[in-house]
């Protein structure tokens, strides 16, 4: 087999007119680092600005530090001030670019007191939270947000800070530590330790990407508009908590990312930091460019010394606190992009290279990511970015930004629009295999067939989509459905399919591996502030008389045989079938066949496909009985090579049977080396005598 190479980015001919542009890129990203560091430390020296701003503990006290340019007076306020201003307690400016800074007696805080700031600037005055805040709780009577000290007597004692090596492609299982219980309220970081690292163990992923850890003041956000980026949601917790939840996870051989919301950030003023010192281009750009209108959030000016400043110790912060293994960068295209790549159709290689890009946002990715992976060896990094923009996943010194790898965004979009806009016998094979392969060779790609955003009120996941209201009433084991019928199958091979197609990784969000049925809905006006929908059925999956569990067992035997093949990022898929006739696509992959037959009634009967070995032996088939299926094919069958005339050329192949709705996997034996070749060639002569 030939071994899997990948290209360059400066390889791809459609890019040799804007190869100016990439080299621009790259040379101001370097500009910029040299700006940042002075030449006197490196980038990730220069990303630790949380441990110079917000409150410390010090021998002499306790030293607290803001960024604020606009203010005229600071002041801390507090339970020890009654909530009052005092001099006492006041902040000198101790710089012209805007720092100011406090000394206070060592016996001022202790561990768990509530705080804020008071922030006086021309014409106005406000209460704060410290940007660089690490603790926020909220009062559950007022609802009002407040800044606590977190000086615990012990701190938290690591007992497996190296998270496992990275000697796979990632097998991420997306998840939500507030819904992932069972319980109608918000689960917390104990609970998805002791519940839920369980569960995506024995399912075999090895990735855990958690979203919402960033704090926001809004539940139903989902985590996406945060308010205070260097502290972990409180609703969840403890910092101790979160560490021990990663900690096990390393233990168990898992590795933990997380949602890294650089993209923008929350209106809220009281709790976050918009308009901090009473300016709303302090953080972010000012006039209409600082406001995100599609999502009522505000845009980071990333050309400004002080924000690159913010972001990259964010960056570095979650590595060196938490001991988190990497980010995926959420909103990537709302980062590079004037307009935030709304209605943008991205026809051309012009659209990535013109007027609408923001280079200050691509000069910050490429930072970001040279601080990540610097700071942490093995650390990865994912782009949320649906404009195709190129070299995203590229190394820096080509032009790239430096992440490694970026989502395919356009898997899920396919596979929802069969299933909602598409007959059963009008799937197109041809479509469905340029979706699953169409990615750049010079980047890598983790593929997913739905994540949380087809699950998010008003959308439908895939199961969804196919079984509508036949779920509430046809899921159990006894029960006759063909709608269900067609629904299981359908969901096991778009799995299949794209697990087996994609580029370097997979993704899937949390019980989404099972069907999990409904919407997700969080606590809401319109709702009536119910958890119903803000939560996962396990009971579904383990429930012996319910269908769920052959979903989750057909998923997790899925995980494993990808896990032991090893052919994510080593190997690219090939063709060997694409019929639209009988529905037929087959294609080979690190020496494995799978075959699929996507027609709703048709079986294919000594269907021939050409391989290229002696025989193949079957491994795992959709319509297995434990997976749920009919069992229409035998266990464990051999399938031996056998001439087949085509356009007066002798090829070999296998002769299969593949009833409708099914998939199939088997591996290639016995190379189909010259000498094999001319054997089989002989013995079929002398039969034909």
């Amino acid at each position: 087999m030939k071994k899997y190479g990948r290209a360059t980015i400066l390889e791809d001919p459609y890019l040799t007119p804007y190869l100016p542009h990439l080299r621009r890129r790259h040379e101001k990203a370097m500009l910029t680092e040299r700006r940042l560091t002075g030449g006197k430390m490196t980038l990730a020296d220069f990303a630790s600005g949380h441990e110079y701003f917000g409150l410390h503990r010090s021998p002499g006290g306790w030293i607290f530090r803001e960024w604020a340019p606009h203010a005229s007076a600071i002041f801390l306020i507090g339970e020890f001030s009654g909530w009052e201003e005092s001099d006492e307690y006041s902040l000198n400016r101790i710089s012209d670019s805007g720092v100011w800074e406090g000394v206070f007696p060592s016996d001022l805080f202790k561990h768990g007191d509530l705080y804020k700031l008071k922030v006086h600037w021309p014409g106005g005055s406000g209460e704060r939270l410290p940007s660089y805040v690490r603790r926020v709780v909220q009062d559950e009577n007022t609802k009002i947000f407040s800044a606590q000290v977190w000086d615990p007597p012990v701190p938290y004692r690591w007992k497996c800070r190296i998270p496992p090596p990275r000697l796979e492609a990632p097998l991420i299982y997306e998840a939500h530590v507030g819904m992932a219980q069972e319980k109608e309220g918000v689960g917390t970081y104990d609970e998805f330790r002791l519940a839920i690292l369980p569960r995506i163990l024995i399912a075999g992923y090895n990735t855990i990407q958690l979203m919402a850890i960033m704090e926001h003041p809004y539940y139903g956000s989902f985590g996406y508009h945060v308010s205070n980026f260097f502290a972990a949601s409180s609703r969840f917790g403890t910092p101790e908590d979160l560490k021990r939840l990663i900690d096990e996870a390393h233990m168990m051989g898992l590795r933990v990312i997380m949602d890294l919301v650089h993209s923008h950030a929350a209106n809220n003023e009281a709790e976050g930091i918009s308009r901090f010192d009473g300016t709303l281009y302090q953080y972010f750009h000012a006039g209409e460019r600082g406001r995100h209108v599609a999502w009522d959030s505000r845009c980071f000016d990333y050309g400004k010394t002080e924000v690159l400043h913010f972001l990259l110790s964010n960056c570095r912060f979650w590595l060196d606190e938490y001991g988190m293994d990497g980010f995926r960068f959420d909103g990537v295209t709302s980062m590079i992009y004037m307009d935030h790549g709304l209605g943008q159709p991205f026809t051309s290689y012009e659209r990535y290279f013109d007027g609408n890009v923001d280079e200050d946002a691509i000069v910050y990715l490429t930072l970001a990511n040279k601080v990540v992976h610097s700071v942490r060896r093995g650390a990865i990094t994912i782009a949320e970015d649906v404009s195709g923009m190129p070299g995203l996943a590229a190394p820096s010194e080509d032009g790239g930004c430096g992440f490694d790898y970026r989502l395919a965004m356009g898997v899920p979009d396919c596979w929802e629009k069969l299933v909602t806009e598409v007959p059963d016998d009008d799937w197109n094979m041809g479509y469905i295999w340029f979706e699953l392969t169409n990615r750049r060779r010079d980047e890598r790609t983790i593929g997913y067939t739905e994540s949380h955003d087809q699950a998010i009120v008003g959308g439908k996941t895939i199961i969804f989509h196919l079984a509508d209201k036949e779920m509430y009433t046809h899921m159990r084991v006894s029960d006759n459905s063909l709608i269900i019928d067609r629904a299981m199958a359908l969901h096991k091979m778009a799995r299949l399919a794209t697990i087996a197609t994609a580029g370097d990784g997979y993704l899937n969000f949390m019980g989404n591996e099972f069907g999990h049925p409904e919407w997700v809905d969080f606590p809401r006006e319109g709702n009536n502030w119910s958890y119903r929908y803000a939560r996962r059925q396990w009971h579904l999956r383990d429930d012996p008389l319910l269908r769920y569990r052959f979903l989750a067992d057909f998923d997790r035997a899925m995980v494993r045989f990808v896990r032991k093949a090893g052919f994510l990022g080593s190997t690219q898929p090939r063709p060997l079938v694409v019929d639209e006739v009988n529905k037929i696509l087959a294609f080979e992959r690190g020496g494995y066949c799978f075959l699929f037959n996507f027609h709703p009634a048709r079986p294919a009967v000594d269907y021939f496909v050409e391989i290229p070995c002696a025989s193949c032996r079957l491994l795992m088939d959709t319509d297995e009985p434990r997976f749920g299926g009919h069992g229409r094919l035998k266990p464990d069958q051999t399938y031996y090579a056998s001439p087949h005339n085509k356009s007066n050329a002798l090829i070999w192949g296998i002769k299969v049977y593949l009833p409708p709705r099914t998939a199939l996997v088997a591996v290639l034996q016995q190379d189909f080396s010259s000498t094999t070749r001319g054997r089989i060639r002989n013995t079929t002569k002398n039969r034909q005598r």
